[in-house]
């Protein structure tokens, strides 16, 4: 299977080479407007360690809300299942920084990887910290998820949104006027802007994503959450990871996945692989365009589908 798997990854990477219509970058995050839309990478690890990689597997880019995974692991280390009456479990149907539902909701956004969902997670895990340390944990959480120190976060990009994060002050202050935001916006928002500018090659989100491959254990360092934890992580990823395209993900594709703005896609297969897609252009839900058919490809060829049997 592996070169089988090998020539499969190599296809669709000529294939995606050859696409004119690439979807546009986002430019309302300074920082993301000039990366060059022509890249793509891809990267899986199957079960076996085996790593896989086509194109531009290997280059650093802005994971954005892919970072949402790791946060919400992290958050419900530290909380539990007292998450969940903060922020809820269910697709929201509209876009990932809508303000709609708040209002009617009562300030609890309804999962956490919707902007207003992630910003209450970040409020979790700054948990009485500085800022500062809530951002150095969440760091070394995912250089150890993916062993490699070299791992950083983009402060230009980081300030940038800062800068222009408009729309994620809104949300958080009509949060705390509903007593959902704990700490200090400012402070709460700073870790969410830094994590966000965590910036990952396919590579290394590839070897992030193994512990929900691997029903929550990490392949060298053993459990990092248990089984149900990282089986409820993966159904979030599938009914909530894009937006209001999740539904149409899952129809697509059929394996769990969190995209970000900076055009990358992390993607479980439960007991098969970890695989990250990077291709900048976004298509009109705000997904990596060429990325999501990248992995439709790959499901397409492989069979890994969670309905599918013996996937």
């Amino acid at each position: 299977m592996d070169m089988m798997l090998k020539a499969i990854v190599e296809d669709i990477a000529s294939a995606i080479g050859q696409e004119q219509d690439r979807g546009a970058v986002a430019t309302y995050i300074p920082g993301l407007a000039s990366v060059d839309p022509m890249q793509f990478g891809m990267a899986v690890v199957t079960a076996d360690g085996e790593m896989v990689t086509g194109g531009d597997a290997a280059i650093p880019f802005s994971i954005q809300s892919i970072s949402k995974v790791f946060a919400l692991t992290l958050a419900l280390g530290k909380v539990g299942d007292q998450l969940w009456e903060r922020v809820g479990r269910e697709p929201s149907g509209n876009a990932f920084n809508s303000i709609v539902q708040l209002e009617a909701e009562q300030g609890v956004p309804r999962n956490p990887f919707i902007n207003a969902g992630a910003i209450v997670v970040a409020d979790v895990n700054l948990g009485g910290h500085q800022p500062r340390e809530a951002i150095g944990e969440m760091l070394r959480f995912v250089r150890y998820l993916a062993d490699d120190e070299s791992i950083a976060i983009d402060e230009a990009i980081a300030r940038g949104e800062e800068e222009t994060g408009f729309r994620n002050i809104a949300l958080a202050n009509y949060m705390r006027a509903f007593g959902n935001i704990k700490h200090p916006v400012e402070l709460v928002l700073g870790c969410y802007f830094h994590q966000c500018a965590i910036a990952m090659s396919c590579i290394q989100l590839a070897r992030a994503g193994r512990y929900l491959m691997h029903d929550g254990t990490h392949p060298e360092h053993g459990r990092v959450v248990s089984p149900a934890r990282a089986r409820r992580i993966n159904a979030l990823m599938l009914t909530c990871g894009h937006y209001d395209a999740s539904g149409d993900f899952a129809f697509q594709v059929g394996i769990p996945g969190k995209s970000g703005v900076g055009g990358g896609i992390l993607a479980v297969v439960p007991g098969r692989a970890s695989i990250a897609v990077w291709s900048p252009g976004l298509n009109a839900s705000g997904n990596s365009k060429l990325g999501t058919q990248a992995l439709q490809m790959l499901a397409e060829a492989t069979g890994w589908s969670v309905f599918r049997a013996n996937s």
